[in-house]
């Protein structure tokens, strides 16, 4: 760890405290150019935005469990940038056809918050829609690596979801030092990043991008996003790979 890292975790001791929210738009960020992330998935109920999610193939969008915990119908709007904007031009309205929730998911731990989507039908490679690559083999992410989230949640605790994509920068922080903070909250299939970037409700779901990979499925945090006082968590995408190749090379 650098001591800036160091220093900044040391400041967060003081001020612990046990509440965590799995509904958690972007903190501390901008505006995303629009198009810039093809992959990102806005998933909806009604019409209305309720979590993110990525495509990592033409048929197949990964996104949280805890997503869909009421066993509602999502569907999936891809290539967009604004969500008031219902015809914006490249965006993509697909049904769900299967959800693949992994069967460790735990909703009161959290663990295993992995879901695949098949869409009904295939997503087209355009300028605005293509998919992400994921780890190829279980590796950790080194600590101090800066990465970046987007999606189009809230952008503070008491604020309203953003129309427009959002995205900012978030820090790796090393498994020991989060295990700290999070106390028994944390597992081996988790990544922690650490703000002043991060996420807030209606992020769930994205991805945790690292150089051009998704690492990780934005999780938990605390419920005053704006505020946190312990790194955000992940599902950490490289530790579910032989149950994600189960389902993608099997539909």
């Amino acid at each position: 760890m650098t001591l800036i890292s160091l220093l900044l975790l040391a400041a967060l001791l003081p001020y612990l405290s046990h509440s965590a929210s799995v509904n958690v738009g972007i903190i501390n960020g901008t505006e995303a150019k629009p198009h810039s992330r093809p992959y990102m998935v806005s998933l909806q109920k009604h019409g209305s935005h309720v979590c993110g999610g990525f495509l990592v193939s033409e048929e197949f969008v990964m996104t949280a469990a805890h997503c869909r915990e009421n066993e509602g119908i999502l569907t999936a709007v891809l290539g967009a940038h604004d969500l008031s904007n219902k015809q914006e031009k490249g965006s993509v309205r697909m049904e769900v056809e299967s959800y693949y929730r992994h069967p460790n998911y735990n909703a009161d731990t959290v663990d295993s918050d992995i879901l695949l989507l098949k869409l009904r039908g295939k997503a087209k490679q355009s300028q605005t829609v293509n998919w992400m690559s994921i780890p190829k083999t279980n590796e950790d992410i080194k600590a101090n690596s800066v990465c970046s989230v987007a999606g189009w949640g809230r952008t503070g605790s008491s604020k309203p979801t953003s129309k427009r994509l959002m995205e900012t920068k978030i820090t790796i922080v090393a498994e020991k030092e989060c295990q700290k903070l999070w106390k028994n909250f944390l597992t081996p299939r988790m990544i922690c990043a650490l703000h002043p970037g991060g996420t807030c409700k209606g992020d769930s779901g994205g991805p945790l991008v690292c150089g051009n990979t998704a690492v990780g499925i934005v999780s938990f945090g605390q419920d005053k996003c704006d505020a946190p006082t312990k790194p955000e968590v992940f599902a950490k995408i490289s530790a579910f790979l032989p149950w994600i190749k189960s389902i993608i090379g099997k539909v």
